[in-house]
């Protein structure tokens, strides 16, 4: 018996349909590994032959190389979590996409001006706005399943950097994620919470039972959060996404407390974006001043990776808005539809 058939671990989600060669490549090779297939499609050769950065197949690609590192697929082996094949694979992809975003920020190592700026709402309205003024509940109904590829295993990507960090920046982020998980009590867990919220609005809480339907922006932003975690060299980028995840959380989450009362949705539907008005707001002064102070302090070469965190998951929201008020806009469904057929 080999070591694949002994350890599968607990049952994960039904394997997604792949979104062009190269996610196809990848969903193969989790049905029957093969060492040499990968090289044959030119996998090597992926940034000369333009792969976009922020395209669906390559995002599909890479959510899915992460997602071994967290609860796998129904069927597929668990120790293909370290194949060298699927790790050299997902690290081609990742220089392609960490290059796309260095193209797209500004940079620098100002760590103040960047939290600062996460503090200002821009005037422009956002899908929080949307939700809270004018939107339907089936619009309500879309947000909630797009958001589900990250809250159903909210604060995971985070935990990957606990023991990358020491000291004052350990203890804070430690903080922050006892809360996430509910501080001891499993029925609070942020990700039970939406999941309650889910199961309230008709919505299938199954962990990735919505990930056909989520478009690449929303991978992407996932995608940079277990980047970040699983490379011990942009530790500095992971606390700068969660910087921004827990500084601009309170505000919005307020105003989809708004929209659910506005659209009649259950209490569940309430609490789980009230808990982030309250704890978020705690969040906010223990990520600036008892996290990213005392980490910066400790080492000043990471400024410059924390602003890079900051602006590229800045950056990463700003294309999900963007493509799920486009689609509302023009009487769209913010949703992918489903593919008839599997690429061939």
């Amino acid at each position: 018996m080999s070591l694949s058939t002994l350890s599968r671990g607990p049952v994960g989600p039904a394997r997604p349909a792949d979104r062009g060669p190269i996610s196809a490549a990848v969903l193969a090779y989790l049905r029957e590994p093969d060492p040499d297939a990968l090289r044959r499609l030119g996998v090597d050769d992926l940034a000369d032959a333009g792969t976009d950065p922020f395209g669906e197949d390559l995002h599909l690609a890479l959510y899915v190389a992460y997602e071994l590192h967290y609860r796998g697929f129904a069927d597929v082996p668990a120790d293909l979590e370290w194949d060298p094949e699927l790790i050299r694979l997902r690290r081609d992809l990742e220089e392609i996409f960490l290059a796309g975003l260095r193209a797209r920020v500004p940079g620098g190592a100002d760590v103040d001006a960047a939290l600062a700026a996460l503090l200002q709402e821009s005037g422009e309205e956002g899908i929080s706005h949307h939700l809270a003024r004018r939107a339907s509940i089936e619009q309500f109904r879309e947000y909630v399943a797009l958001r589900s590829i990250y809250h159903l295993k909210e604060a995971d990507p985070q935990a990957w950097v606990i023991p990358r960090l020491e000291g004052a920046a350990k203890a804070a982020l430690v903080t922050v994620e006892h809360d996430e998980y509910g501080a001891g009590r499993p029925e609070r867990m942020h990700a039970h919470l939406f999941a309650e919220m889910m199961r309230e609005l008709g919505l299938d809480a199954g962990y990735g039972a919505h990930l056909d339907r989520a478009p690449g922006a929303v991978l992407a932003e996932v995608n940079l959060m277990s980047l970040c975690g699983l490379r011990r060299s942009l530790r500095g980028a992971l606390v700068g996404q969660f910087a921004v995840v827990e500084l601009t959380s309170s505000p919005g989450s307020a105003r989809l407390v708004r929209a659910a009362e506005r659209l009649g949705c259950g209490p569940a539907s309430v609490e789980f974006y009230a808990e982030h008005v309250e704890a978020d707001a705690v969040h906010e002064q223990l990520v600036r001043h008892a996290l990213i102070a005392p980490l910066v302090r400790a080492e000043p070469a990471l400024a410059a990776d924390v602003v890079f965190g900051v602006q590229a998951a800045t950056v990463l929201d700003a294309d999900v808005g963007a493509a799920v008020l486009d689609a509302w806009r023009e009487g769209r469904s913010a949703l992918r539809a489903l593919s008839p057929a599997p690429h061939p």
